[in-house]
């Protein structure tokens, strides 16, 4: 058995090491399911009301309205950036891109005119100074950079990687025409460069993500400002939802930031910088303040919550004066489009379509209120520490327990978990992975019970092969429906001992072939078997002729000594009807003597490693044995003790016959015949139990006369009553040899 237990630990521990190292190869369901845990503790925990540094300056429909359809000339934001200067606006952070050049037409137009002016020598130096002053008002591209270059706010411009080879190929320095060189390029996003620091071998050797290309803004607004970040942002590959931002993507070998962590350097007025080690990002930093990134970058967003979470303007009120200036002073704008055709729109844990401007906007908040989600660099050990803790914690408890209890255990772990891991979510800001947990207890969980479920089809197969040959049909059902019941190995219980003998067996045998034999013993034994698993009890073994049975184990039955009572009645009448039977076939008449007491006994599975016996042991199994022979002492067919006689109910006659010391016993016993049903007795029997009690109470008296009268009467009555034969030898020799004066009237049995 103790084999078989480690047997199944050593299947379990293998099982869970080898799913435990399953689920860290980063199952992309079980990653899916994970994310989406995180986004439901995102909708558990509700909005948090963002810092009051952040507000959103849109391009909504009311603006496209007034000001024109999109796309607007770049002197509105030429004017839009001088209004939000003069207002005291600390940061303008662009979440668009002025990528070409603004509509050249009126300028050529100019262009034109000068020409034939000059053609036609028709100039003046005025009407050159004129044109030049015109060219310079109508030119929206350098008006935006000198509102930039002019205001007193830090402008942050926004700017677009392209990571497919094809897009790339597209905005490509060697094919489209007109723009500059890669050098130039990096020259127009340089504001985005972060100050490396590298530690480590080959840190350069890093994989990280490498764009082909850039959509930066023209080169005369791109350094018109000393910052600059792209506005990429990089879905969860499996559902497409923003939940993380990267830190930094890699360009022509330099490490360049996005929009809203160059916004926050700029508010903050310190520089951006990254360590970095072989194993990848160490530090993201902002002068001393440290971005929780992984090792690839990247930055679980703390949303704040839907859309709308920050407050939004419309540009055409700013622009018309109609806000006040202290809504943006010591503030960072964000300006992005959100009218319907125009926005960029994304998904994200809070909300469906989100402007990917207030993405930015909740990635400055968490930097400017240090309020950032974490998964610990203690995080991976934490998970693994609590996944082998629970794994052995619930590979115990659900051994033990049963199938209800085990699944409450499991939903218990399981619950506590999630709200330890919400708790410190809401609290603490920390992700604990739920969904690796979850799913290796699951697996252990279901391990176990299917396990249990072949350890219990065994031990059913066990206890229905086992025990059919010698239990009542009810009984074994009962044993497959609570297998608990049979305790492996032996029980205290409290029980009803039988043991029949055949009279004169071996005489019988003698007088028969072997074939007629065992015809006879098999048709005697099936009888009186199928009357004890009538009554439910447990048929131990046969040996020969004789029949071990008990009753009370392994099934409870009430009232088990009137039942065993009734057992050994109906198998005597039966047996008559048997001996008729036997008769006409000119076939032995068989007789049996039983022995049944009453007490606690050991019962269970007993024996050898590979062969072993369900039967029972002990003092009231030897006093039982002991009673069927003592029948052959009183000419008596069914013994028992006083107290199985006295609990055998009204409906069942039974006589006492004596008191004794049988072999191995050192307290007397009370003896006692079970005659039959109280139905069956008729006056003649019922005046012989009056006589023998009258001698039996002569006899403990010494009063050997009185004895001997009342015994000679009671056979008068019936004279083959062997009870009355035997005392009444008893006390015609005590009679002729008294015993002395210290005797108390208890009889000696001198063999077994």
């Amino acid at each position: 058995m103790r084999d078989k237990q480690k047997s199944k630990f050593y299947l379990l521990t293998v099982s869970y090491i080898f799913f435990t190292l399953l689920i860290y190869q980063k199952i992309p369901f079980l990653n899916l399911i994970e994310l989406k845990s995180i986004d439901a503790r995102f909708l558990a925990r509700g909005p948090v009301e963002p810092g009051s540094d952040i507000v959103m300056a849109v391009i909504d429909e009311k603006s496209i309205a007034k000001e024109g359809k999109w796309i607007w000339p770049r002197s509105k934001f030429a004017d839009l950036v001088t209004r939000l200067s003069d207002a005291g606006a600390r940061v303008i952070a662009f979440d668009l891109g002025f990528l070409e050049a603004d509509d050249k037409r009126t300028l050529t137009v100019i262009d034109t005119i000068r020409q034939t002016a000059e053609d036609q020598n028709i100039q003046t130096e005025q009407f050159n100074r004129s044109l030049d002053r015109l060219k310079s008002q109508l030119d929206n591209d350098e008006l935006l950079a000198a509102a930039i270059e002019n205001a007193k706010a830090h402008v942050v411009l926004g700017y677009f990687f392209q990571f497919e080879k094809e897009a790339a190929a597209e905005i490509s320095p060697q094919v489209k025409a007109g723009r500059s060189s890669i050098q130039s390029e990096l020259e127009n996003i340089k504001g985005s460069r972060y100050t490396i620091i590298e530690y480590g071998p080959n840190p350069k050797k890093l994989d990280f993500a490498d764009a082909r290309g850039v959509q930066s803004n023209i080169k005369k607004i791109s350094r018109s400002t000393g910052y600059s970040g792209y506005f990429n942002k990089t879905p969860d590959r499996e559902d497409g939802v923003v939940r993380r931002i990267e830190t930094l993507f890699r360009y022509s070998g330099k490490l360049h930031a996005p929009l809203s962590l160059v916004t926050a350097s700029a508010y903050l007025g310190k520089p951006l910088s990254v360590n970095i080690s072989d194993n990848g990002i160490q530090e993201v930093r902002i002068g001393e303040r440290v971005i929780p990134t992984d090792y690839a970058g990247r930055l679980f967003i703390n949303y704040r919550g839907g859309k709308e979470i920050f407050p939004r303007y419309s540009i055409t009120d700013i622009l018309h004066g109609t806000i006040s200036d202290e809504q943006f002073k010591d503030k960072i704008v964000m300006v992005s489009p959100t009218a319907s055709g125009i926005n960029d729109e994304q998904v994200t844990p809070m909300d469906e379509l989100m402007p990917g401007a207030e993405i930015h906007a909740n990635v400055i908040d968490n930097i400017l209120s240090d309020d950032f989600l974490k998964m610990p660099s203690w995080g991976g050990l934490v998970d693994a520490i609590t996944i082998i803790l629970a794994g052995f914690f619930l590979s115990i408890m659900l051994y033990r327990a049963g199938a209800v209890s085990g699944a409450i255990i499991t939903a218990l772990t399981i619950g506590s978990f999630y709200v330890l891991s919400y708790y410190l979510f809401v609290e603490k800001a920390w992700i604990l992975n739920l969904t690796y947990l979850t799913a290796l207890i699951f697996f252990i969980y279901t391990t176990i019970t299917i396990l249990k479920y072949i350890d219990e089809t065994k031990q059913k197969r066990f206890i229905k092969s086992v025990f059919s040959t010698y239990l009542a049909p009810s009984v074994v059902k009962y044993l497959l429906k609570s297998p608990g019941k049979l305790l492996l190995g032996g029980e205290e219980r409290d029980i009803v001992a039988f043991f029949s003998d055949v009279e004169g067996f071996t005489s019988v045998s003698e007088s028969l072939t072997p074939t007629e034999l065992v015809e006879l013993l098999n048709e005697f034994l099936t009888e009186m078997t199928d009357i004890i698993t009538q009554y439910e009890g447990t048929v131990d073994k046969f040996e020969g002729d004789a029949i071990i049975a008990f009753f009370g184990a392994p099934n409870d039955i009430l009232d088990k000594k009137e039942v065993a009572c009734r057992v050994c009645i109906d198998m005597q009448k039966r047996l008559i009807a048997l001996r008729r039977k036997w008769q006409s076939e000119n076939r032995p008449e068989l007789k049996m003597r039983i022995g049944i007491y009453s007490g606690k006994a050991i019962v269970g599975n007993m024996g050898s490693k590979n062969r072993m016996d369900y039967t029972m042991i002990g003092d009231t199994v030897n006093t039982a044995a002991r009673l069927e022979g003592v029948n052959k002492i009183y000419g008596t067919y069914i013994l028992t003790g006083e107290n199985t006689a006295k609990a055998s109910g009204d409906d069942i006659v039974k006589r006492e016959i004596d008191t004794i010391f049988v072999v191995g016993k050192e307290e007397p016993l009370n003896i006692y015949q079970i005659w039959g049903y109280s139905k069956d007795l008729d006056t003649k029997t019922q005046e012989l139990f009056t006589y023998y009690a009258k001698g039996l109470a002569a006899y403990r008296n010494q009063d050997w006369e009185r004895g001997i009268d009342h015994f000679k009467t009671a056979l008068t009555l019936i004279p083959e009553d062997g009870p009355s034969k035997t005392m009444l030898k008893r006390c015609m020799e005590l009679k002729k040899n008294p015993f002395d004066d210290s005797w108390n009237g208890i009889y000696s049995m001198t063999s077994k």
